[in-house]
C-alpha cells in the first residue's frame, strides 16, 4: 500500500467546516499589542494553545488578509489575555471592525508595551518566537515572559457561535 502524498479534497463547504469546528468549546482570548507607530492593536481570538512548558510556549492563529496583520507579525511583543465571563461585551468588541475597540478599556502596558486587559482570567506576556504560514492563516508561537491569572476567575466559553459560562457537573 502506497502511501499518499497528498490530502483528499475536501467533501464539504467551508460553511460546513466552520460549523463542525464549532462543536468544540474553547476559550476566549483577546491578542493585544502595540504597533511600531504606537497605535494599540487588538482581536478577539479563540484559537488559543498551549505548545510547551519548557521552554513556555502558546499559538494562536490569524487569518492572513486580517487588518493588524503587520503588526502583529513585524512587532516584538503580544500579549493573549484569556477573558472571563464578566468580559463578554469586550470580546463581542474586539471582534467588531471599524470602531474603537480600545475606548475605555482598563489595561497596562506589559512587556514591549503590549496591553494586558484588566479583569482578565489569565495573561500570557510573550515574545514573538516565530510563525508558520499555513492556509489562509498564519500561526504564531510565543514564548512567554511572563503569565498572571486569578484562580477563582470564570472563564468566558464560545461554543456552537454562542457564549458561555462553566457549568460545574
Amino acid at each position: 500500500m502506497t502511501t499518499p502524498r497528498r490530502a483528499q479534497p475536501p467533501t464539504f463547504s467551508p460553511d460546513e467546516f466552520r460549523d463542525a469546528l464549532g462543536m468544540f468549546a474553547t476559550g476566549v482570548t483577546i491578542v493585544t499589542a502595540c504597533a511600531a507607530d504606537g497605535t494599540l492593536v487588538g482581536l478577539t481570538a479563540n484559537s488559543f494553545n498551549s505548545v510547551s512548558l519548557t521552554p513556555p510556549l502558546v499559538l494562536w492563529s490569524l487569518a492572513r488578509a486580517a487588518g493588524s496583520m503587520p503588526a502583529l507579525s513585524t512587532g516584538s511583543h503580544y500579549a493573549v489575555n484569556i477573558l472571563a465571563a464578566s468580559q463578554k461585551e469586550l470580546a463581542e468588541r474586539f471582534a467588531t471592525k471599524n470602531i474603537d475597540r480600545w475606548a475605555d478599556v482598563e489595561f497596562t502596558r506589559g512587556i514591549g508595551g503590549a496591553p494586558v486587559l484588566v479583569g482578565a482570567a489569565a495573561s500570557f506576556e510573550c515574545f514573538n518566537r516565530s510563525r508558520y504560514d499555513e492556509g489562509d492563516h498564519v500561526i504564531f508561537v510565543g514564548e512567554v515572559e511572563r503569565c498572571t491569572h486569578d484562580a477563582g476567575a470564570s472563564p468566558l466559553l464560545f461554543h456552537g457561535g454562542r457564549f458561555y459560562t462553566e457549568h460545574p457537573l
